[in-house]
């Protein structure tokens, strides 16, 4: 399996699709996978009409190397992408994130803007209004002895879609911890790159993706009826929005 060397840590990585088309990069969401929320829901299928497909598994997280230490984490997710596109000599890409990787793309399309196309962000919300100093109810869910012990009915949640993946519960205990340089009002407000938000109607984890469209100068919205955070995934109104999305914004 293809992996590289990112500031000390093994990260496995997939290229699908053909070289000759535009590329697009994929960053999955919490105790997922690249495999889990891209191959299996049929996204790479997808997308590969339309672009060639990077996916990588966030580090803690599929195949990459999973770290104990927060300290590894947070700032080091969306320079993970950075490094792999840098890796793979990817200097512009379209960027698509889910949940997690919805959270780590708004850090990249501040941050790196230069880098992108466009950015799908699927399943987030109002990112300013996320709490601060990690997320100790989800480290506490990952670390507890069984889920039986786990109050906090978001966090319970989390803690059975890890153990359903098959997920290293202490290495996503550690990154939920990391430090993140602080997302503003103002990085937001200065995006000036074409921004896809979708969410599932009945999504109740994401906060208000409403708030997070309004922050972003012409970001477009879309929230489909009937699914909620995990069910809006493999969902075909989902996927036929990216592509129209994608093929709307193609790159020269």
């Amino acid at each position: 399996m293809p992996s590289f060397d990112s500031n000390g840590v093994s990260i496995h990585y997939e290229v699908f699709g053909d070289e000759e088309k535009p590329p697009i990069v994929l960053v999955h969401g919490f105790a997922a996978s690249l495999d889990g929320n891209w191959v299996r829901p049929g996204w790479i299928d997808t997308l590969k009409p339309v672009r060639q497909v990077v996916a990588l598994d966030c580090r803690g997280h599929g195949e990459s190397e999973k770290p104990y230490d927060a300290a590894a984490y947070g700032d080091n997710l969306p320079d993970d992408v950075i490094r792999l596109m840098d890796h793979l000599g990817i200097q512009k890409a379209d960027l698509f994130g889910y949940s997690m990787g919805g959270r780590i793309s708004t850090r990249l399309m501040t941050a790196h803007p230069e880098r992108f196309h466009s950015v799908v962000l699927g399943g987030i919300g109002n990112v300013l209004a996320a709490r601060k100093g990690g997320r100790p109810h989800l480290a506490e869910a990952m670390l507890a002895n069984d889920k039986s012990e786990v109050e906090d009915p978001i966090a319970k949640g989390f803690r059975i879609f890890a153990e359903a993946t098959g997920a290293d519960l202490k290495a996503l205990a550690a990154s939920t911890q990391g430090s993140w340089t602080p997302l503003t009002a103002d990085d937001l407000s200065k995006v000036d790159l074409p921004v896809l938000i979708v969410v599932g109607e009945q999504d109740t984890l994401i906060g208000s993706a409403d708030e997070l469209q309004a922050s972003i100068p012409g970001a477009e919205l879309l929230t489909i009826p009937d699914r909620e955070h995990l069910t809006v995934v493999p969902d075909q109104r989902f996927k036929d929005a990216v592509v129209r999305f994608l093929k709307e914004r193609s790159p020269a």
